[in-house]
């Protein structure tokens, strides 16, 4: 799924919450200019048209994206915008009151001021807001990778390096028409050319690719098509625009540039916005349960395996990089140690991509009879019924996983992936997701698992999250061994 970068409203929530703030300081301001200073905001009418009002600012400020592309924004631009929700805000407004049959209970003298105050006070604030941004350093959260000819490298590294307002952190530089391969481009590393840089990519952790060639130049389509394959979003300035059959395609502009961007997959900014409130939501609730688990087989964990009862992994993320992600420990404490001597027995038959057992002898309490028949531990009904997975609501409330999404493998699957492979990760990993409840156990093909991962990034949406929700409670609960 695309995630909206600099650009997106997410990164700006202190305008948002200082829009919200100028908005209720303008209403005040307003009361005071029409009744003076008996008005009083704790009156039942104020509180209430204030809330809606409130309420109607945030949307407004969602669905219309109203700080995209804040930051580079002049007086002017500013201005005409802040115009623009003061309107949109006004209108709603009046349409609630008319809806309510409430317009009579306010003063139109007090309403007009308040439109006036909040116009004046929030542009003030937006732009004595931007000033401090500016001025202070940018915390670099997304990894950026430049691909471009020798000749530009120089002016495009510089160009990206110069914006004070980008959140980028540059990871590295490849030349398409030159092996310089471990020198650097103003302090940035050259760590590929054309022939390794896809290679190397699918290796290392990259958010985002920006592709910058001379004008008149071959367009490597085939690398673009290689890229996006394994779910990275590419920018493409706009020179260098191709014919991208198959990819989500946005035009915005970065660093100055206009670009055109390729994905996957691509999601507005409400739709990210519900999805990390619904996130939110599932992992406090989620983080509760949890600590109520274990008091309950915490104890029962460490009667038959002495030690710590939480169990962290090193575990891939969205586009390579590296979390720790939390369980109830399961397996004994040698149970990474002995995966090697049990890879003979994998069932998913997929190289080490994956690894699943039907008797895993690393699980606490489960033995195997003379018989041949297998007498199920506490491990083994902690996986059953999924209790296993529950500390990783944790990792939801931190953001390294989200509710659904595709599962994050371990450091050595991810070493074995192909290109196509790494597609899996171009969302954020999920605690369940649409290869879990299409039935786990049955699948034993990594390649039928891969083609369900990309299935629900191309197709994702906030229904889809909920239909996968449901199915996976349902799943547990039938202990079905789909989860």
């Amino acid at each position: 799924m695309y995630k909206k970068n600099v650009q997106g409203w997410m990164k700006h929530w202190d305008f948002i919450l200082l829009d919200i703030l100028c908005l209720n300081l303008a209403y005040v301001m307003a009361g005071i200019t029409r009744f003076g200073l008996h008005f009083s905001i704790l009156d039942g009418d104020n509180l209430n048209l204030m809330s809606v009002l409130s309420l109607l600012d945030l949307v407004v400020l969602i669905v219309g994206e109203g700080m995209k592309n804040v930051l580079r924004r002049g007086y002017y631009r500013e201005f005409a915008q802040t115009a623009k929700q003061v309107f949109l805000v006004m209108l709603l407004g009046l349409g609630y009151l008319f809806a309510a049959k409430n317009s009579a209970l306010y003063s139109r003298l007090m309403l007009g001021a308040f439109a006036a105050y909040y116009c004046l006070i929030s542009y003030g604030a937006r732009l004595l807001w931007k000033r401090r941004l500016v001025a202070r350093p940018k915390r670099k959260s997304a990894a950026l990778y430049i691909i471009t000819t020798a000749s530009q490298a120089e002016d495009v590294v510089r160009r990206y390096k110069s914006d004070r307002m980008s959140h980028y952190l540059l990871k590295g530089v490849c030349l398409l028409d030159l092996d310089q391969t471990g020198e650097d481009v103003l302090g940035v590393p050259v760590t590929a050319n054309e022939a390794t840089v896809v290679s190397m990519l699918c290796r290392e952790w990259v958010d985002e690719v920006v592709l910058s060639l001379p004008q008149g130049q071959l367009y490597p389509e085939n690398l673009v098509e290689q890229l996006t394959g394994m779910g990275i979003i590419v920018h493409i300035e706009m020179e260098q625009m191709g014919g991208l059959i198959g990819r989500k395609q946005e035009v915005e502009k970065i660093a100055d540039c206009t670009v055109l961007t390729v994905g996957i997959s691509m999601a507005t900014p409400l739709q990210i916005c519900l999805k990390r409130i619904m996130d939110i939501m599932g992992g406090l609730v989620g983080c509760l349960l949890t600590l109520v688990l274990a008091v309950i087989i915490g104890p029962m964990i460490y009667r038959k395996s002495p030690g710590p009862i939480f169990f962290a992994q090193t575990r891939v993320g969205k586009n390579g990089k590296l979390f720790k992600m939390y369980k109830f420990r399961s397996m004994y404490l040698d149970a990474e140690a002995r995966k090697a001597e049990l890879m003979a027995n994998n069932r998913m038959g997929s190289g080490g991509l994956m690894f699943k057992l039907d008797y895993d002898p690393r699980i606490i309490g489960c033995e195997k009879r003379p018989d041949g028949t297998i007498k199920k531990g506490i491990g083994n009904y902690i996986r059953d019924w999924s209790l296993d997975e529950f500390p990783q609501f944790w990792n939801v409330l931190k953001g390294d996983l989200s509710l659904v999404g595709t599962r994050p493998p371990t450091v050595d699957e991810w070493e074995r992936y192909e290109l196509h492979h790494r597609a899996r990760l171009a969302i954020k990993p999920g605690i369940t997701g649409m290869w879990q409840v299409s039935g786990r156990s049955k699948i034993t093909d990594f390649e039928q698992v891969v083609e369900l991962d990309k299935k629900y990034i191309q197709e994702w949406s906030l229904g889809l999250d909920i239909k996968i929700l449901l199915k996976t409670i349902g799943a547990v609960l039938r202990k079905d061994g789909s989860m």
